[in-house]
């Protein structure tokens, strides 16, 4: 027996079938697939045709499912459920930010920014199934351009001509010291007063430091004896005395002065500290959605 094709097989003219078998009547088959009981009679006698089998056994009063019938009937409402499946994926996907969505986000930024906003972002997207990821900004380009990741928080500018990008927000650095350090008895500090030593910095590979080395005018040197490998344990070593640092205001939240060891101070330029954005990939199909998400994040940013 020759193998057969799925090119006379309709969607349509299974559903005609799956209809006369819930409703046990042609002419009110008919009426709900709106369509002429004499069409819907001989849609289902082609049917019948290619499959090589009788589905209904057709009485006078009223229709009856033969045994084989029976069975791929059953078949068809399972084709039927993965068909009206493929057009509900399909338009989740065609809908602006619905389905998953891996989103990266520096180690400096995610832990004091994600809790801000992810209640907004749910409530406006309540489609969208975040997968989230922390990473240093190197690690998060190269899983962006990889394909691992969708989008990602991160201190602008990128070093990658594959990546796109929208500015959320501006977020200032502040002067974290030890209490009683002469820095904090200033009338105001600026970079020039940070040249002079004792400056903590993170780990090599950490975008944060070498914005800290940046702004303060040092050789981008890997010699240092000290460093921090988090925010946190940067924190801890400024309030054991080691030093001072640079920290982002959104990870200067309600007790970061560790009980007292740590005096924060502004800077006297308001303008030292970092632009964070959203990046994805430009070839990204979806790339108007991420506009739109990096559009809502900019007008629900949280104040400088």
């Amino acid at each position: 027996m020759a193998a057969q094709t799925l090119a006379g097989l309709s969607l349509r003219d299974l559903e005609y079938a799956v209809v006369v078998e819930e409703l046990r009547h042609f002419g009110q088959a008919a009426d709900r697939c709106g369509v002429s009981q004499p069409t819907l009679s001989e849609q289902i006698r082609k049917l019948e045709a290619m499959l090589g089998v009788t589905l209904f056994e057709r009485q006078a009063r009223r229709v009856g499912v033969t045994p084989q019938g029976a069975v791929l009937l059953a078949q068809a409402r399972a084709v039927m459920r993965e068909a009206r499946r493929l057009l509900d994926l399909a338009q989740e996907q065609a809908s602006p930010l619905a389905g998953p969505l891996r989103l990266g986000a520096i180690a400096t930024l995610g832990p004091y920014y994600l809790p801000m906003v992810l209640r907004a972002v749910r409530d406006r997207f309540p489609q969208l199934v975040l997968r989230l990821q922390e990473g240093r900004t190197a690690a998060l380009v190269r899983a962006l351009e990889q394909g691992e990741l969708d989008a990602a928080l991160v201190a602008l500018p990128v070093a990658s001509a594959g990546l796109a990008s929208e500015a959320l927000f501006f977020e200032p650095f502040l002067l974290a010291c030890p209490q009683g350090h002469p820095l904090q008895s200033r009338p105001e500090v600026t970079l020039a007063d940070l040249e002079g030593g004792g400056l903590l910095l993170l780990e090599e590979g950490h975008c944060l430091r070498d914005q800290a080395l940046s702004l303060c005018g040092l050789p981008r040197a890997d010699g240092e004896e000290r460093f921090a490998s988090s925010l946190e344990m940067l924190r801890h070593m400024i309030a054991a005395g080691e030093g001072f640092s640079l920290l982002p205001k959104l990870a200067v939240q309600e007790g970061a002065d560790l009980g007292g060891l740590i005096a924060m101070r502004p800077l006297a330029d308001a303008r030292v500290g970092r632009s964070i954005g959203l990046v994805w990939r430009r070839t990204d199909p979806r790339r108007e959605s991420y506009r739109e998400l990096a559009a809502f994040l900019r007008h629900a940013a949280p104040a400088p």
